[in-house]
Parts: C-alpha cells; structure tokens; sequence
C-alpha cells in the first residue's frame, strides 16, 4: 500500500490535521498487557508519588504511538512511515478521574526530502506542556 498524500501536493508548512487523544489509567492498564510493561508508576498511584512523580504517568512508548497516529493517519498508509523518533520532554500525568490527561498532537511539514518523501514535525502536548522534543517523522509519499 502507499500513502495516499501526493508528494506534488504537499508544501513546507503544510499542517497535519491536529487530533486529540483522551489518556485515562483504562488506556494504560490496556497498553500494560499489550506491551508488557507492567511498571507499578504506569497504574498505581501510591507507588507513582512515592517515587517522586505527580501520580500515575502514561509510558513514554504510548504517548508516541499516539502522536505517530497523526502522521500514519494523515499519509494514509502506516507503512509510509518510514523514520519516526522523539525526545520525551515531559510526562502525561494520568489522573484518576473520569477525563485522564488530554494530550493535543499536531503536525507539520519541515522539510521536502529526495525521493519523495518528507520530513514532519510533531508539536505533542499536555494542557501548555510539552511532551514530546524533537518529535520528528520522515514519510515515504506517493
């Protein structure tokens, strides 16, 4: 499959359409299971705080899995991504509450490689904190 975003059709500065993904303590209880990870600061809050952090934290791996959805969905084709890596500037703080953490990713075109492809930066925050650095993902287009 290739993406389906034409290189012609895309410029520097091109914005990928922003989404939002709500983060609870069920998504990553979830993620626990799925990856293995079962770090006690990933579900439990007294073990959370008695090792320094605000409450419960989403795994650093999940919160990029998130953000790389907004490239994968933009091009169309998760197999387009060809380059995908990031800094973690910050943690999402999970609460216990029925909201969770609201983490805001947007994207947008840095660069026009060779061959097609394009080089995108992630801006990924909680509330004005930045969690992810130097998110960045290179995309193979049509």
């Amino acid at each position: 499959m290739t993406a389906k975003v034409r290189y012609d059709d895309v410029e520097v500065g091109t914005e990928l359409p922003a989404q939002t993904f709500q983060v609870q303590r069920a998504n990553l209880v979830q993620y626990c299971g799925a990856s293995g990870d079962f770090n006690v600061i990933h579900w439990n809050e007294r073990v959370a705080k008695a090792v320094g952090l605000p409450d419960v934290i989403a795994h650093g791996m999940f919160t990029m899995a998130e953000a790389g959805r907004v490239v994968s969905d933009w091009a169309g084709d998760p197999g387009a991504v060809v380059e995908y890596g990031v800094r973690f500037s910050a943690p999402v703080v999970v609460p216990d509450d029925d909201r969770g953490a609201t983490l805001v990713v947007k994207g947008t075109v840095a660069e026009k490689l060779d061959g097609n492809r394009v080089a995108v930066d992630l801006d990924a925050r909680v509330d004005e904190s930045k969690v992810l650095a130097k998110a960045r993902a290179v995309v193979q287009l049509a």
